[in-house]
């Protein structure tokens, strides 16, 4: 079990993507009784609310390669700025979007609370997509589609240049599992940077443990322990209907499991994410549900 109180971070945003609805998150996985479920395991939680998004109905995108780039920044700062703080306290940050681009800010204040320490963090990055083009890759010009390109340098400063490092984690270090959609020009970055980069293919040919055991091992290769941001439309969309982007074909509901566990018993999470939950789109909070449960798996929970 985390042997640290877990500290809830709302951001409700959904600057980043082309679909409203995922800036409802935080309130679906509050409605799903995370706090409740998550002291049902013994461990402390405290709620820190949400941190201040602002509304795209009020502005209009400056640059359609990166829309609303300066806003996703602004609050990716401030948020920031929280998860720091809430590691400072020696308390565990669990923040819930919204949709993907504000794990820019989320692995922001987790790689700068350790480099200060000397020392760095490693990423499992999970999801249905790369998440890795740039203004200069992306067809649609949504940053929910940038920010693990961000996070290893590549793209505006703006997200960059969040961190007190750049790139904020070392690609060696870093390894996205369960994709199944790539851009034509994305998939060339995703080539080029060497990231590792588990399909849905190798996760049907070698098994969902084998991948998850290579993937935290390169994650926690000479570093503090590691960052899981978990998109929930990695797991498919008949175990998780309500998100942003659904793709089928998806990791399904023990596999998912699967993935909290083993990151539990390698004793190496340092924060956790869960982004894309969309209520609009979603069957009776279905998503947020299923999201609550893969939670419960990833501080510890078991069967025996």
């Amino acid at each position: 079990m985390i042997d640290r109180t877990v500290a809830m971070l709302g951001v409700p945003m959904d600057l980043g993507g082309g679909r409203r609805g995922v800036d409802m998150g935080p309130s679906a996985m509050r409605i799903a009784d995370l706090g409740p479920a998550v002291r049902g395991l013994g461990i402390g939680f405290e709620d820190h609310g949400n941190v201040e998004v602002r509304e795209p109905e009020s502005m209009e995108p400056e640059d359609e390669a990166a829309r609303f780039l300066p806003e996703i920044s602004e609050c990716c700062r401030r948020l920031r700025s929280r998860v720091e703080a809430i590691l400072d306290d020696r308390k565990f940050p669990l923040v819930v979007g919204g949709d993907h681009s504000i794990a820019c800010g989320t692995i922001a204040g987790i790689a700068s609370h350790y480099h200060r320490k000397g020392e760095k963090i490693g990423l499992i990055w999970f999801d249905a997509h790369g998440d890795m083009n740039t203004p200069s890759t992306t067809e649609s010009g949504n940053i929910h589609g940038m920010p693990l390109a961000a996070c290893l340098g590549y793209g505006p400063p703006a997200l960059t240049q969040l961190a007190d490092l750049t790139p904020m984690v070392d690609v060696n270090n870093v390894t996205l599992v369960g994709v199944r959609s790539l851009d034509d020009r994305e998939r060339e970055l995703v080539r080029e940077t060497g990231v590792r980069c588990f399909t849905m293919k190798e996760i049907d040919s070698f098994g969902i443990h084998v991948v998850m055991k290579q993937a935290i091992e390169r994650a926690m290769n000479g570093t503090a322990g590691f960052h899981l941001s978990f998109d929930l439309d990695g797991t498919d969309p008949v175990v998780a209907p309500g998100v942003g982007t659904p793709v089928p074909g998806g990791v399904n509901y023990r596999e998912s499991h699967t993935v909290m566990e083993l990151v539990a018993e390698s004793g190496g999470l340092l924060g956790l994410e869960m982004t894309e939950i969309n209520p609009i789109l979603d069957n009776q909070n279905q998503t947020a549900k299923a999201a609550v449960e893969f939670v419960l798996s990833a501080l510890g929970k078991r069967v025996l």
